[in-house]
């Protein structure tokens, strides 16, 4: 599961010393013991598909923060979060070629739109746009 090798990057990360990659190991995690708290009023268990849209989310907002920083002349902070957002990068499967997407809905039964898209979120989230 991602969030079991996000805690073994964030214990080497400690013992490395490096304290950019521990703060958003950090973050992360945070954010996925809220969700993990949130699905289990559900009666749910936290997923890889609910760790990605973690992922996901916290890139974005680092990216809107670098972009803020850029702007605001500050070059050093920039870089450190630029180099957070590659971090969490690396724990984002691979997202599917525009090929290999058409090969999974040529091979649908039903290619209507719902049935389509309720087809990839099920089966590849975070794999595709």
């Amino acid at each position: 599961m991602i969030l079991d090798e996000i805690k073994k990057a964030n214990v080497q990360a400690l013992k490395d010393k490096d304290q950019v990659a521990r703060s958003i190991y950090s973050i992360v995690m945070t954010k996925a013991m809220q969700q993990t708290i949130v699905k289990r009023e559900k009666g749910e268990e936290l997923v890889d598909a609910d760790m990605v849209a973690i992922l996901q989310k916290t890139i974005k907002e680092l990216c809107d923060e670098a972009e803020n920083y850029k702007k605001a002349n500050n070059q050093d902070k920039a870089a450190e979060i630029e180099r957070q957002a590659k971090i969490l990068e690396g724990y984002l499967p691979q997202m599917l070629s525009a090929e290999e997407i058409y090969d999974i809905i040529s091979k649908m039964d039903d290619k209507s739109v719902p049935s389509v898209m309720k087809t990839f979120k099920a089966n590849y989230a975070g794999k595709v746009d």
